[in-house]
Formats: structure tokens, C-alpha cells, sequence
């Protein structure tokens, strides 16, 4: 028991619970606004994470699987639930695995291969969908593959630093 009188287990469950609705709600938002949608979806990635910091990754693997399943049933935009599914939500949880290597260029490696396997599982997925709407230009995955890694490269430094912040701001008032 804890200073709250509740067990270690009933915390994180009702964590992640909690989490998890806050990741759906985001989920819901994304797919129902005109735009801004890859950003909001990318939010609700922030509670698996938010997870994990505060109570391990099961914690964070829950949220994300009850968010996603959950997304897939009750979000009108099912391709927001999928991302989710498949990488804003997942990579959190498993970014929180690759770093215990504590080991920089293992560390990307993993990352990177992850990345590239994630989003070459959504090209197949969605891929007509999502080519069909981009300009000619970017109709060619050759020269849209790099740019996707920089992005991802600047994604993953930009969630460190948010994880950084919530473990000074928030879980350390979670913890009292």
C-alpha cells in the first residue's frame, strides 16, 4: 500500500485507464477535425508514454492496447485509430524498451529499423490512400523514404524532451 491507502496495482490500472481514455479522446478529436490530424494523433501517443514513466511498461503497453482497440471501435476516422495503432502509440512504449541498451548507436539502429519497418507496414496498409492525395512529386517513395527519417529522427529527440518534462512536472506530484 501506498500513502493514498491504494495497492500498487489498483494505481496502475486506474493510470492506465485514465491515460487510455485521455489517448482516445485525442484519438476522437483527430478524427473529426478538418486538420491536424497527424499532430493530435501524435498528443495521444504522449499518454502511453505518460504511462510508462509513471508505471512501467505494461502500464504503458495497456494504455496503448486499450486506446487502440478502443479507437478502432468508437473513432469515426479509423486510418487516426490505426496510426495510433501502428506507431504514435506503440512507440512510446517500445522506444522506453531499446533505451535500457544504454547505448547510442545500438539505440538508433533499433529506432531506425523500427521506424522503417513501421512505415513500410503503413504503405502497404494505407498506401494508395495516402499516395493517391499527395502531390505527383511525392508520388515517389524513394525520395519521400529520407525525409521521413529526419522527421522521425526530430520526433524521437522531441519526445525524449517531453518525457523529460513530465518527469519533472507531472510524475513526481503523481508520486506524493
Amino acid at each position: 500500500m501506498n500513502q493514498r491507502g491504494v495497492s500498487k496495482k489498483t494505481w496502475t490500472v486506474a493510470l492506465s485507464g485514465v491515460l487510455a481514455a485521455l489517448s482516445l479522446a485525442f484519438l476522437y478529436l483527430a478524427s473529426v477535425l478538418p486538420t491536424g490530424q497527424l499532430g493530435i494523433a501524435a498528443v495521444a501517443g504522449l499518454f502511453p508514454m505518460a504511462a510508462v514513466i509513471s508505471a512501467g511498461w505494461k502500464a504503458g503497453l495497456c494504455c496503448w492496447i486499450a486506446a487502440g482497440l478502443l479507437g478502432l471501435l468508437v473513432v469515426p476516422g479509423k486510418g487516426v485509430a490505426l496510426l495510433f495503432l501502428l506507431f504514435f502509440g506503440l512507440y512510446p512504449v517500445v522506444k522506453s524498451l531499446i533505451e535500457r541498451l544504454r547505448k547510442l548507436v545500438p539505440e538508433w539502429i533499433c529506432k531506425l529499423i523500427l521506424f522503417n519497418a513501421d512505415l513500410w507496414v503503413c504503405l502497404q496498409v494505407a498506401g494508395g490512400i495516402l499516395l493517391d492525395s499527395m502531390p505527383v512529386q511525392l508520388q515517389q517513395l524513394w525520395l519521400l523514404w529520407p525525409v521521413l527519417n529526419v522527421v522521425f529522427i526530430c520526433y524521437d529527440i522531441g519526445l525524449s524532451k517531453l518525457a523529460k518534462v513530465y518527469m519533472v512536472r507531472v510524475d513526481q506530484r503523481l508520486r506524493k
